[in-house]
């Protein structure tokens, strides 16, 4: 048998092997030999800082979402405003609701303490949403790695992508489409909202002017988000109000009973098309569980750096 040794042939090989840095792939054992004990460490701070705050699982996977959302899954979110660029932070859906950047600081040093300038900052997001989402009894998944991070940010760039709580669902269909999302993973990545807290300032007009709510659901928010633009905007209510501090399908359920805390999240279930995809959400937990892990996965996969693409931060706010 005779095989083809055009110089050519061989010459392609040649390019498409020293090209292969910057077309690296991620890979759950990225770290296995340059840091082995990696995945261990950021657990360890994500269950400490869980522990002292149940809240921050729910800021914690918040953090991968938006991060992902903007220029891909790079750790953008996490730079703080330079010289050169206005950063995330200071975007519509992040001002004074983004939380947890002191609590990715902590991971990321306990990371560099045993393997200095090896694992990204936006790697230490994607585990630590795994397992905030572990800890407070939702799903687990395989988290792949090898990502890098970013040198530069963008608030227009996360203003245009990120959604919004008063979106319709036309309008988040589009917004997740635009990362390559499909409809059953927007509604499986709702479904996060199984857990955290929003502010009144958010869901205020829900409360007040929309006809979709439980009446008694509505009184309630009342109490604590007064009508007056302004008045205790800051004021907190959990997303779920039936078991805000666990991951579960509960928040599904609330929506078939009109109980959404936010518009965007009564969207899903309004007599539109992913009305039944959130009844089946809600009677089959383990659906759920399985698709909020794999929407995860996809999630994560937007856009990274790698290769010899960006750099690997010392700390997470600030390019080195």
């Amino acid at each position: 048998m005779r095989f083809n040794t055009h110089p050519y042939s061989s010459l392609a090989a040649l390019l498409l092997l020293l090209a292969a840095p910057c077309m690296a792939q991620l890979t759950p054992y990225f770290y296995s030999q340059s840091c082995p004990a990696a995945l261990s460490t950021i657990k360890k701070a994500v269950n400490k800082a869980v522990a002292r705050e149940r809240r921050m699982a729910a800021s914690l996977i918040r953090l991968h979402f938006h991060d992902c959302f903007v220029q891909g899954c790079d750790a953008s979110v996490l730079l703080e405003d330079s010289a050169t660029f206005v950063g995330e932070q200071s975007a519509l859906q992040n001002f004074n609701s983004a939380r947890g950047f002191n609590v990715v600081e902590e991971i990321k040093s306990a990371v560099e303490g045993i393997c200095p300038g090896v694992v990204s900052c936006a790697d230490v997001l994607a585990v630590a949403a795994r397992d905030a989402s572990t800890y407070v009894g939702g799903p687990t998944w395989t988290v792949k790695l090898g990502r890098r991070d970013s040198k530069t940010a963008s608030k227009d760039l996360a203003e245009a992508n990120l959604p919004l709580a008063f979106n319709d669902l036309d309008a988040l269909i589009s917004s997740f489409s635009k990362q390559g999302l499909s409809v059953r993973d927007m509604v499986a990545l709702s479904g996060s909202h199984t857990i955290g807290m929003a502010r009144c300032v958010t869901f205020r007009g829900r409360i007040y002017n929309e006809t979709n709510i439980d009446a008694g659901f509505a009184s309630g928010r009342r109490r604590a988000c007064p009508f007056e633009a302004g008045s205790r905007d800051g004021n907190l209510a959990p997303l779920d109000l039936v078991t805000p501090n666990s991951f579960d399908n509960n928040y599904y359920k609330n929506l078939m009973r009109k109980k959404g805390l936010l518009h965007s999240d009564q969207a899903l279930f309004n007599g539109g098309s992913t009305d039944g995809i959130v009844s089946g959400y809600a009677r089959d937990g383990a659906s759920f569980s399985s698709d909020f892990a794999a929407a995860m996965v996809r999630m994560a996969d937007i856009r990274p750096l790698t290769g010899d693409q960006g750099e690997i931060r010392r700390v997470c706010k600030a390019i080195n």
